[in-house]
C-alpha cells in the first residue's frame, strides 16, 4: 500500500526498509523544511525518543495516523495530543535491552579497569609502570534505576562477576534475589556503582541530583544509558571535579550532542555517544517492528507494540 511517511530519525537501515514500499521524506532538518502538499498528505511520522513530534508539529500534519518511534523511549512524543487528534504512537519495546545491557558492563568496566587510559598510554609509547593500576568491577555491588527490560538485563549479566544488585523503581518487581529501595537515594547509599537505565520525561527530570550523588560518595561510580536529563549536569560535573564521586561512564547527556568541557577533560569520565543501543543487529529488529506496525495501521488491524498509554 503507497504512502507518504516523514523520516525524522538517523539510520540507513530503517531508511532501507521504508524505501521500497514507501515514499520516504527527510525531515531530520524540520517539517518545514519539506513541501506543503507532502505535509499536507503524509500519513505516518517515524520519529525516536529524543527528537519525538510536538503538538505543534502534529498540527502540521492534517492527514497523521501514526507516530512510529524506532527505539524503546517515546518522551518527546506528545502521547496527549497524539490521543486527542485519533493518531496511534509505537515503539519498539525492548528490542534493544541486550545491546544497551552489554554496552553498561563495558562502559563500567572501561571505567573501573581504566580501558581508555591504558590505550591512550600504548599509543602514546608509555608500558605499565608509567600508568599506574585500575580496580576491579567485580564485587562491587551494583544499583539500577529502572527495572524494565533494559535493567534486568543489566543485573543479569552483573552477577557473573558477583555483583550484589539492587534497585528503584516504580513497583516491586518479582526478583526475590534482588534488593528493592524505595528511592533513588536510598539505592545510591547502598551501593557503589550506580546505573541510570530509567525512562526520560517529566517523572525522571534532574532524578539525580545533589543528594543522590552525596549518597553515592566518594568511591561510588555513576553510569546513564538511560536519559541525560536525568542526571543534572552541572551537579554532576561539580562533584566529580570536588571528588565527591570518584566517576562517571555517559552515553547520554542532558544537552547533546554538546558535551561540557570539563567532561572531556576528566579522567574518570567515560563518555559515549548514545550509541549503547545501536548495534547493527538490534537495528534490523527494530526496523523488522516499525514496518510490522506500520503495515498493521495502514491495514486496520491491531498494532503490534503501541505504547502503554494506547495498549488498550
Amino acid at each position: 500500500m503507497s504512502c507518504d511517511i516523514i523520516f525524522r530519525v538517523e539510520g540507513p537501515i530503517y531508511a532501507e526498509a521504508l524505501s521500497g514500499p514507501y515514499r520516504v521524506h527527510d525531515a531530520w532538518n524540520g517539517l518545514d523544511t519539506l513541501p506543503v502538499a507532502v505535509r499536507a498528505g503524509a500519513r505516518v511520522v517515524v520519529t525516536n525518543g529524543t527528537t519525538g513530534l510536538t503538538a505543534d508539529e502534529m498540527a502540521m500534519l492534517p492527514s497523521l495516523g501514526l507516530i512510529c518511534t524506532v527505539g524503546t523511549g517515546y518522551e518527546a512524543v506528545d502521547v496527549g495530543a497524539a490521543r486527542q487528534r485519533g493518531m496511534a504512537v509505537t515503539h519498539a519495546a525492548g528490542v534493544n535491552a541486550v545491546a544497551v545491557a552489554e554496552h553498561t558492563i563495558g562502559m563500567i568496566l572501561a571505567l573501573t579497569r581504566r580501558i581508555c587510559l591504558f590505550d591512550a598510554a600504548v599509543r602514546a609509547d608509555r608500558w605499565r609502570g608509567d600508568v599506574g593500576t585500575s580496580s576491579l568491577m567485580s564485587g562491587r555491588r551494583l544499583g539500577i534505576f529502572g527495572m524494565g527490560g533494559i535493567g534486568q538485563r543489566v543485573g543479569r549479566l552483573a552477577e557473573a562477576f558477583g555483583m550484589p544488585v539492587s534497585y528503584c523503581s516504580r513497583t516491586r518487581k518479582d526478583l526475590p534475589d534482588w534488593t528493592f529501595h524505595g528511592s533513588l537515594v536510598l539505592l545510591a547509599q547502598a551501593v557503589d556503582v550506580l546505573v541510570i537505565a530509567a525512562p526520560g520525561g517529566p517523572s525522571t527530570y534532574h532524578a539525580v541530583n545533589d543528594a543522590v550523588l552525596d549518597a553515592l560518595g566518594q568511591q561510588g561510580i555513576i553510569v546513564n544509558v538511560g536519559r541525560g536529563s536525568i542526571i543534572e549536569t552541572d551537579v554532576l560535573v561539580a562533584a566529580l571535579e570536588a571528588g565527591r564521586i570518584a566517576g562517571a561512564a555517559l552515553d547520554v547527556l542532558e544537552e547533546e550532542p554538546e558535551v561540557p568541557e570539563q567532561l572531556r577533560a576528566m579522567p574518570n569520565v567515560v563518555l559515549s555517544p548514545h550509541v549503547a543501543g545501536l548495534a547493527a543487529e538490534v537495528q534490523h529488529q527494530s526496523a523488522a517492528m516499525m514496518m510490522r506496525n506500520i503495515e498493521a495501521f495502514l491495514t486496520n488491524t491491531p498494532l503490534v507494540t503501541p505504547v502503554p498509554e494506547m495498549a488498550k
